[in-house]
């Protein structure tokens, strides 16, 4: 896993618009130092992971969200609607528990649990570790369905090629000025479950004008994954993406 591909437009705001917690507490110089060291380390074996996936044509995509965004209702029905047209399998992030991957399974794609204990999101060597389990062909594409989290998962750079973060219509507008640094390091926001909006109080153009304060590039499609409105634009975009820096 030598080398590495030139950073997204999300991995470039990942680590360089931002700073991460802890910088503007340290009152000294030592958490700030460890915290360098940790991120440090992490950054470059995301490196390794990064040149390890292109150069087995595999795209990477990291989703991130809060708890109950509907990630995994959103997966399945993607894996459904792929059918055969896209080589792909899936990483679960959580705490404890398998029963993300299972759901998975159960649609026929494999999966592999990853359970973080006490931590808050996935790192670089956890990927990498999923990674050796999967049978992955060439053209493939991996999704990695991060623990549910606005704050922690955005500081770690796993390796992926894109950053999806998914959000919905039952947590609120102001969402992307609330967690910054998430929205700001996405590549696209999916706003999902908005089969609910006649029942809550979520208003999409001041979601939009949020996100701009933060993120002025990222798309945003509008998603229901039960009831199936604006997922064959995600595939859309699904399918440029595996069109791009050599993807098959």
């Amino acid at each position: 896993m030598a080398g590495g591909q030139p950073a997204t437009p999300g991995q470039a705001a990942a680590h360089g618009q931002a700073p991460h917690p802890g910088q503007a507490v340290a009152a000294h110089g030592r958490t700030l130092t460890i915290e360098q060291r940790v991120l440090a380390r992490n950054d470059a074996l995301a490196e390794r992971n990064r040149a390890w996936l292109a150069g087995r044509g595999v795209l990477a995509l990291n989703l991130m969200s809060s708890p109950g965004s509907g990630k995994t209702t959103l997966l399945e029905r993607t894996i459904r609607d792929l059918g055969d047209r896209l080589p792909v399998a899936v990483i679960e992030g959580d705490q404890e528990t398998a029963f993300d991957a299972d759901r998975i399974r159960a649609t026929g794609c494999q999966a592999v649990q990853v359970n973080t204990g006490s931590g808050c999101h996935l790192d670089a060597a956890m990927l990498s570790g999923a990674l050796d389990r999967l049978r992955l062909t060439p053209g493939s594409v991996v999704f990695v369905e991060n623990v549910g989290n606005l704050v922690c998962p955005a500081l770690f750079d796993l390796g992926e090629a894109r950053r999806v973060v998914i959000t919905s219509v039952t947590e609120g507008a102001d969402k992307p000025v609330k967690y910054p640094h998430m929205f700001r390091t996405a590549d696209l926001v999916l706003l999902n479950k908005i089969d609910l909006l006649p029942y809550v109080g979520f208003s999409c153009e001041e979601f939009r004008a949020r996100l701009r304060q933060v993120n002025p590039a990222a798309p945003v499609v509008t998603t229901s994954a039960t009831r199936g409105d604006g997922v064959p634009e995600w595939l859309a975009w699904l399918r440029e993406q595996t069109g791009e820096d050599g993807f098959p």
